[in-house]
This record gives C-alpha cells, structure tokens and sequence, in this order.
C-alpha cells in the first residue's frame, strides 16, 4: 500500500493542469480552465479544471477527482501506476510499503510468461508448416509481429527455454501442467497468441491447433495475472484504431481479430473463452461511445448475442450506442472479410447493424402470440427483469414504452406493474467522487449500500493498523442486527447511537456518488483486497514463527497460506 503521506506530497507537487493539458488541451476561463469532456461527447465545454483546488469536474457527465482520477479514468490506469506515473513526472521515488514481499520462486510470473512468448516468436519463423498455416489464413509477416504471434512446438520445449523446468512460477504463470506422469508444456504444436493487458505486459496464451484437433482453441487457466472476464484479447492493440474510429467491435476469437487487422480494421477484440462479462462492457464503454457485436447469424449466434446483451445492460450509459451485427449464417468476421473485402464488412457495420434496443425487443417478443393476455403478460414478465437492470434512465424508459405499447398498456401502467427502470429509481445527488484510499472505509461504505452483505465479512480480516478497523467491527454487527434497511431508514436508525458520527460521515461520502457506481462490484473489490492483505499478514506471522513452536493446525495453515 502506497503511504497516504506520499499520496498528499504528491498531489501537491503535481499541477493537474500540467497533466490534463497534455492529454486534453485546455482553455483559459476565468480562473479555471476548460474543455469539452474527454469522457462523454458534448459540443458545449463543461469540462473544467481548478488551478487553485487542483480538481476536474465535468458538469454533463459529473466526472471529476484529482490528477491520479483523472488518468485512473483517462489511461485506463490501475491506482499504484497513476500514482507512479505523477511521480516519475515530478521526480519523486515510489516509497516502498515497508512490508517484506512474499517469496516467490524464479523466475517471476510476468518474466516466464514473456520469455515463452519470445520463445514461441522464434519457433514461428523456424516452422515452415507454421508460417503456411498463416499465409492460407491471409496473415502476413507484418500483423504477426504486430500482435506477437508465435508457435509452440510439439513436445515440452519450453525445457530449452528455462534451466528450472520445475520452478513454480512455470504452473503458477499457466505454461506447465503438473500430470500424473510429470510436468509438461500446456500449449502444444500450436499457433500462440499473446494476451496483453492495459499496460501491453503479457498475462497469458490463447493457442489455435494447428491441424486438426480437440480442444481447437486453448487459453491460459485463471492465474494471479489472468483473469479472463477481465481481459480482451487485442483492446492494447486496437486503443488507437478504436479512438480513431470512434467505435469497438467485439468478436468471438483471436483469429478474428487478427483477421479484420490484417484488412485494415484495426478496432476489433475478442473475449476469451468465455460470454462478455459486465467487466468487459465497462472496459469498451471507458473507450469509445460505441460499441458493436459481431456475431454469426444462427441461434448459437443468436443465444451468444442475447449472454452479451445481458450482460452490458448494467453498464448503458444514455449517449452510448451499443449494436449487434449478425453475420450471414456459416460466416464469421474473418472469412467474411477474406471473401468480400474491408469496404463490405466496413458497410455491414455501417447499415446492418441492430441497436440493443431493438435486439432486446425483438427477441423478448420472438414466438410470443401477442394478440392474447398470456402472451403480453409472459413479455411483461420477462422484462421486468431485464428493464431494473438498465443503467441508462433514458434509454430505459423509452424501450419500457416500447413493451407497453406492445403489451397493449401505458408506460405509466407498466410501472405500476413493477417493470420500472431501474437506474431511473435511483437519485443521482451529485456527481461522482473518487473513493477514499483506505480499503476498510471503502468497505464501510460499501456496505451502507448493501447492509445484508455484511455477514460476508469476517471481522479478523480487518487489518488493526488501519484506524477504522475498530469502529468497523462494530458497524457490522449492527448492520447484522438492524438487518437490510434502505440508506436513509440507517441513519434515522444510527441516531442517538456511538455509531451515529460514523454512519453521518460514510453517508456524506455517498452524496457524490451517481446512479453509475457499482456498489456490489466495489464491496467485492474491497473485500477481496482485505482478504488477501489478511492472508499475507497472517503467513508472515507464521513464518516468523519456529517451526517446531507450530501446531499440527498452524503449520497446515501455513501450507494453505503459501500456496494462496
């Protein structure tokens, strides 16, 4: 964890307008400066910058925060490279947490990943039947280099590559598997595709059998730097073509990707492995206004298509435009572009495409006899649902009026019904703000939000150092006895009590928080983290400890606690 004291030394060395300017250029207005939002499109400034109070708000879209929110939002940065990118600016060396790191084995994760990748670049151009392959999937030299592209030999030849074959990062990284006969290489004779996350660094493998074979495509497992409803394959590479187009498509495979790069459509990327999470969607929408999927035009497409649009409801945002193609059955995006060409895909994209919204209808409506009470009452039934989770208020209502005008109703009626909106529920008080750095107030906060969650949290997972862990403890067994109450019925209910002042301060911090914010997504973050940090405390306690002064429990804890 960064020291908070070096968070406040930073901030105040740093000129947030320096930053924004040479990311936004900005215009003198008054005391302040301002431009038109880089994250949402307006023609009119509302975008504005304080030289004095050293903060950004946007005034349309409620964005705002410091000069580390702003490239936490603006480069897509995690938190600790924000802050290391303000410090490499202003000269100031990243303190260390003071905390000794949990050994890890050589070589590192991140460095056994990228010598394989490496490795298999090599293998590439020394494998004639390799490079034939690619050739007939109409790739050149050029958009494998581009993309990193490699093959795996047969075999376990990743034993040239390290002299400790049986270093654990090997299976920790997702290179090795350990069988029952031995460790062998995970990808074998196949066409490698490296997965790079925001930051370009390689996390992982997604791997195409070369001839025929099961399973035909192959990625890297969950690891602790591969996660892939958090990852996509090709976004590190598409970021500029996607900005320049001012769009995003999102296909089913690497080979697609690869494809429509390799005929100039350079904004594509593919989930792996899996449907197109929350995440994901989230991802896309921080990097363009619109956001395409591509998907073949049978019922697999189909039920495909409706997984993804499921999952983007909760991260719609009024002004976005999310799409769906469907391509002609047998076809996807790489053999439709080799047959036809980038002016044919370009113009499928630009007329064939189907708005979520009436994708979300059209299949809600599919084979329903609405001339009948049961069959409107089934499409009402079923959108219910799926209009809560709708995070654009405008948008929601206007397709809510949609399905009532199908289902024969007035919008108002609907609502009453109980299909209302659910982003258009919730009041936006005031723009967003960052949240606070400590782990356990964001927790605190969290769970004013999501009383009921509280259980979840076991109280020795709190770390003593952190001021609000005391009081913390206490504001959950409260939450567990007052039960899950509305925000609003919490504080009428903290009156009067020692947690009055607590639940006053961590409401304040809620006031700036919009209908955007993820209150489960950010719990889990949080409890994650807390879990994590207790795990390594309490392995460092341990293994501080003498071995033989362990009992049997202690030292089967400590075992548990290394391989976590």
């Amino acid at each position: 964890m960064i020291p908070r004291d070096f968070i406040d030394t930073l901030l105040a060395r740093v000129d947030i307008v320096d930053v924004i300017d040479r990311r936004v250029p900005l215009k003198k207005a008054g005391q302040n400066y301002q431009a038109c939002c880089p994250f949402h499109s307006e023609k009119t400034p509302s975008f504005t910058v304080s030289p004095t109070k050293q903060f950004y708000h946007c005034f349309g879209c409620g964005a705002h925060g410091s000069a580390i929110g702003f490239l936490i939002e603006y480069e897509h940065m995690g938190f600790p490279d924000a802050v290391a990118a303000l410090a490499q600016d202003v000269g100031l060396p990243v303190p260390e947490s003071g905390e000794p790191d949990r050994p890890r084995p050589p070589p590192a994760l991140w460095e056994a990943l990228e010598l394989a990748a490496q490795f298999y670049k090599k293998q590439l151009k020394q494998t004639p039947r390799a490079i034939e392959y690619l050739k007939q999937r109409g790739l050149t030299g050029a958009i494998a280099a581009r993309y990193g592209i490699g093959y795996a030999p047969d075999g376990s030849p990743l034993k040239q590559v390290f002299p400790d074959y049986t270093a654990d990062a090997l299976a920790a990284s997702g290179l090795v598997i350990d069988g029952d006969r031995g460790r062998y290489d995970r990808f074998r004779d196949r066409i490698m595709f490296p997965i790079r996350n925001s930051k370009g660094q390689i996390v992982g493998f997604g791997g195409r059998v070369l001839d025929q074979g099961e399973p035909k495509y192959l990625n890297s497992p969950e690891t602790p730097l591969f996660h892939k409803g958090s990852e996509l394959y090709g976004l590190f590479e598409a970021r500029a073509a996607i900005k320049a187009a001012a769009r995003a498509i999102v296909v089913e495979g690497y080979m697609d990707v690869v494809a429509l790069a390799q005929h100039g459509v350079g904004f594509a990327v593919a989930a792996l492995g899996t449907a197109t999470t929350p995440i994901h969607a989230r991802t896309l929408l921080r990097h363009t206004d619109h956001l395409i999927f591509a998907f073949d035009g049978d019922k697999a497409g189909r039920k495909a298509a409706w997984r993804a649009l499921e999952n983007t409801l909760e991260s719609l945002q009024d002004g976005k435009d999310v799409s769906f193609l469907f391509l002609p059955e047998g076809e996807d995006p790489d053999s439709y572009i080799r047959t036809n060409g980038q002016a044919a895909f370009l113009h499928l994209l630009d007329t064939d495409t189907l708005p979520l919204s009436a994708f979300l209808v059209r299949e809600l409506s599919r084979g329903r006899k609405l001339d009948s009470q049961e069959g409107r009452a089934a499409l009402i039934k079923d959108a219910k649902p799926l209009l809560e989770k709708i995070a654009a208020p405008l948008l929601a209502r206007l397709i809510q009026r949609q399905i009532a005008e199908l289902a024969n109703l007035q919008a108002d009626e609907l609502g009453l019904m109980g299909a209302r909106p659910g982003a258009a529920r919730r009041t936006a008080l005031r723009p967003q703000r960052r949240p606070a750095p400590s782990r356990v107030r964001s927790l605190a906060r969290t769970l004013l939000m999501n009383p009921q969650r509280a259980a979840e949290v076991d109280p020795c997972w709190l770390d003593a150092n952190d001021p609000l862990s005391s009081r913390m403890g206490e504001l959950m067994a409260w939450l567990c006895d007052v039960g899950p109450l509305k925000p609003q019925t919490l504080i009428e209910t903290a009156k009067g009590s020692a947690l009055e002042p607590l639940v006053d301060e961590l409401m304040t911090d809620l006031l700036d928080k919009d209908d955007s914010w993820d209150w489960n997504a950010e719990f889990d973050g949080a409890v994650k983290q807390l879990r994590d940090d207790w795990q390594r405390r309490r392995w460092q306690e341990l293994a501080a400890r003498p071995l033989s002064s362990l009992s049997a429990s202690e030292r089967q804890e400590l075992t548990e606690l290394a391989r976590s």
